[in-house]
């Protein structure tokens, strides 16, 4: 199970009482949109959150496999040469209250991408139409859902019977918000437990850095956050390292990192009397199999350069084009 972001426009109440989602294939001029062609990704049973004027406003669950369709007659538009687009018929589920993106966007702002994030670093939302949600993502959205949505019936106060019914008749949200939690989390647990077990074999069951060897204090660090990567990337070895949980943090939160010849960096922000203290040397070299360095790069580049205040210039805007 995947699961995505939709971005909707004023369409979305049509699109809503139809059960589907549907984006074109080519734009006017010929291009062809990335957030277009990932709807070929959507599979049966996954799940997608539904953003509408600043909020998240429903959940739904693809009925089927995405397939290609013209373009509904509610959808028309002279943006598009093409009536040719991919279609998912979708369940919605509506929120009772929705999620206001700018509102928890202090939440939700670590747990994006950098690249095709659906939102902006002002909270609005990008251009585009379906976006890839990670599973870290998902399940912060789902408890923002739940906190908003899930309400506890007092049984003494049944008199309110129209507070009660409203609440009965969406009951049905709770098992959606539980089974798609309890499925993620899933989803990350087991992939967790695969990495590290690749990466105890990778680095000889210590940490790369102090050689520290009790298990219970080794953390399968990635190179590439989860967020950041793709299915395949999550899984790869060679997208981490072994290390203790300090030095893990350091990785994690780019205070450390490793250049393409396994060169230790320390970021500015460490003073180098601590060095010592959190064990660190400053000429220190590991060792890496020829697969790490791209990730080590990346890692370098992205998280490392950010969090020492040498932030590369940000990719360009999407050209905005309101989507059904």
């Amino acid at each position: 199970m995947n699961t995505y972001i939709v971005m909707q426009g004023s369409k979305y109440h049509e699109v809503r009482d139809m059960g589907i989602i549907w984006s074109p294939k080519i734009a006017k001029g010929g291009s062809i949109e990335h957030s277009w062609e990932r709807m070929k990704e959507v599979k049966k049973g996954d799940r997608i959150f539904h953003y509408v004027k600043g909020n998240i406003v429903a959940i739904s669950i693809a009925k089927e496999d995405c397939v290609e369709a013209t373009r509904p007659l509610i959808l028309q538009s002279d943006l598009f040469d093409d009536e040719a687009g991919y279609l998912v018929e979708v369940e919605y589920y509506e929120l009772d209250k929705s999620v206001n993106v700018k509102e928890k966007f202090a939440a939700i702002s670590p747990l994006l991408p950098i690249k095709y994030s659906p939102f902006q670093d002002d909270a609005s939302g990008n251009s585009g139409y379906l976006y890839p949600c990670n599973e870290e993502l998902a399940i912060k959205l789902l408890e923002l859902i739940g906190e908003l949505n899930i309400y506890l019936i007092d049984t003494e106060q049944l008199e309110l019977s129209m507070d009660y019914i409203k609440v009965t008749e969406h009951n049905t949200l709770i098992p959606v918000i539980a089974e798609t939690e309890s499925e993620v989390k899933t989803k990350i647990r087991l992939g967790q437990q695969r990495f590290k077990k690749d990466l105890m074999s990778l680095w000889g069951c210590k940490c790369a850095l102090c050689d520290i060897d009790l298990p219970e204090l080794l953390k399968a660090s990635r190179s590439k956050p989860w967020k950041d990567s793709t299915n395949e990337e999550r899984n790869d070895p060679y997208n981490g390292i072994l290390l203790c949980s300090n030095h893990d943090a350091l990785y994690e939160n780019g205070k450390i990192a490793f250049d393409g010849q396994g060169r230790l960096h320390i970021s500015p922000e460490i003073n180098e009397e601590d060095y010592q203290k959190y064990c660190l040397l400053t000429k220190k070299k590991i060792k890496l199999n020829q697969d790490n360095k791209v990730y080590f790069k990346w890692h370098k580049r992205n998280i490392w350069s950010k969090a020492s205040g040498t932030i590369e210039e940000a990719e360009s805007q999407e050209e905005v084009i309101e989507q059904p």
